[in-house]
């Protein structure tokens, strides 16, 4: 395990989140690479009265992956992953991300509901429930979990499914992080046709009423095979951002 502290070359690099607007310092940050690491993390955290939060992809908007003066048990480099493709399940680490999971189950044509961005982890997403472009034909991504490794709070190294501490099992469809810190992951996979369509469609910020209206009604009437979303965001100077529509946009996006 490497534990790095304010005075180590790489604290900043690694304390640092997907949301910029969060700069929070916490005493050290414990890099695990094994649940038997974890647990001796979260020892320390217990012996020195530390709050504790666990870090994968760091996506959390609110900045839960982190903290101020405490302990972030980084599991990062569990990325471990293993496809079963006749059974149609895959083994993930608790250190991946969606873009790493989903190089390795697209080799055989299998899928699950992921994360929209590819540097979401699959960690954080799934024990949140996990909202992705599958969903209406797979569910959540914590609907496909078959079972999931953590450790507790005491440093027990436990399983979680439908048959081993299954209230435990259905806490992590959706409750958070706050049942211990989850080290793997396993899944459900879905055959994932031979072409998938997807688009981005960009409309004037002031055309967003009519917009919401019109996508309201698309997203009742589509089969579950089509997946949407729409948001209203500030496009960037990008390359495929008309010059003229920089700036805010009403957003549409569709995945067949």
């Amino acid at each position: 395990m490497e534990w790095i502290r304010p005075d180590n070359p790489d604290y900043d690099e690694t304390r640092k989140l997907f949301n910029a607007m969060i700069d929070r310092r916490p005493a050290v940050i414990a890099r695990c690479s094994s649940p038997g690491e974890v647990a001796e993390a979260l020892k320390h955290a217990r012996n020195h009265n530390l709050e504790v939060a666990v870090r994968s992809g760091g996506h959390s908007v609110a900045g839960m992956s982190t903290n101020d003066g405490g302990l972030v048990i980084d599991v990062r480099p569990m990325k471990s992953i293993s496809v079963d493709p006749e059974a149609k399940t895959v083994t993930a680490g608790g250190g991946l991300t969606w873009g790493e999971f989903d190089r390795a189950t697209q080799q055989h044509g299998l899928a699950v509901t992921g994360g929209r961005a590819s540097t979401t982890g699959v960690s954080g997403f799934t024990l949140g429930g996990g909202s992705g472009w599958l969903e209406r034909a797979y569910g959540f991504a914590c609907d496909n979990l078959i079972s999931v490794d953590l450790v507790t709070a005491s440093g027990d190294l436990v399983t979680a499914s439908e048959h081993e501490n299954p209230e435990l099992f259905w806490a992590l469809h959706g409750g958070g992080g706050n049942f211990g810190v989850a080290t793997s992951f396993t899944f459900q996979l879905h055959d994932l046709g031979p072409s998938v369509t997807a688009g981005l469609m960009l409309f004037p910020g002031e055309a967003a009423t009519e917009v919401t209206r019109a996508y309201r009604q698309v997203a009742l009437d589509a089969p579950d095979q089509v997946g949407t979303a729409l948001v209203y965001l500030t496009a960037p100077p990008e390359e495929f951002v008309p010059e003229d529509m920089v700036g805010k946009l009403a957003v549409g996006m569709a995945y067949l």
